[in-house]
């Protein structure tokens, strides 16, 4: 895939090192994502490079919108023009509780960094790739992070539901606007994932994945998540866009 540029946001850890070291497995150059310049994205940046390609360290919040144009233009004189965006920094609520009680200052964390960023830096990379000519050779592709409580309510989190049911949303009315502009865009709705996010109530939801809330009795690795993000980057799924893909071993599927 020789060409080929991504940003994965949230990629020191979790889903998005895996994807980053996936997208370096399909010879990516790999530009890697934290709110800072830390420990952790450092050794996530020497994780992926291991794979051999060209990998660049971007720190920088996504929710700060001022940030998206001097982040893409490093990004891009360290390691060429962009041809994918992988929008995964996510938060989880601030607190489980009754929807009664859910906090403002929770509710507009979880938009803001879940809903808003990804729309935005999404617009910012769309009218980058609009202002120049494209290689018909290269697959530009937009794919989004969202979850499967974009679907399913969880009702201990509930402004986290709803600020995901909005990421989904964007990711269709990005799918429309760019489909004539042979920009791919996707929608990765992960079920239950060992990370970090989910490490509280993981135990909880290994026995409920044995015992059938998953039509696979178990629950999901970062990897399995990072290689869906990979194909669909990578252009596997030629033909598609505005896909939601549920990678969540059937949880969602109606039965009886």
């Amino acid at each position: 895939m020789s060409g080929q540029v991504a940003l994965i946001t949230g990629s020191s850890r979790g889903i998005g090192l895996a994807a980053a070291v996936a997208l370096a497995r399909e010879g990516f150059a790999v530009a890697v994502n934290g709110p800072g310049d830390d420990d952790e994205l450092r050794a996530a940046a020497d994780r992926v490079a291991e794979e051999g390609g060209a990998v660049h360290v971007a720190p920088f919040d996504v929710t700060d919108l001022s940030a998206h144009e001097r982040a893409l233009n490093g990004i891009e004189a360290a390691l060429g023009p962009l041809t994918t965006l992988v929008n995964n920094a996510g938060v989880g609520v601030m607190a489980r509780g009754d929807p009664l009680d859910v906090s403002q200052d929770s509710y507009d964390r979880c938009q803001s960094v879940n809903a808003r960023a990804l729309f935005f830096l999404t617009q910012a990379f769309a009218r980058r790739l609009l202002a120049r000519k494209r290689a018909a050779s290269l697959f530009h592709s937009v794919v989004n992070v969202t979850s499967s409580n974009a679907v399913a309510v969880a009702e201990p989190r509930s402004e986290y539901c709803v600020s995901k049911a909005a990421a989904s949303m964007a990711s269709k009315a990005w799918a429309v606007r760019l489909g004539r502009e042979e920009i791919a865009v996707y929608d990765v709705q992960p079920g239950l994932i060992a990370t970090d996010m989910t490490a509280p109530v993981i135990a909880d939801y290994e026995a409920r994945a044995r015992a059938g809330l998953t039509l696979i009795p178990r629950v999901g690795q970062p990897e399995e998540v990072g290689d869906i993000i990979a194909a669909l980057a990578a252009g596997k799924l030629p033909y598609t866009t505005g896909q939601a893909i549920s990678a969540d071993a059937g949880m969602l599927i109606p039965r009886f």
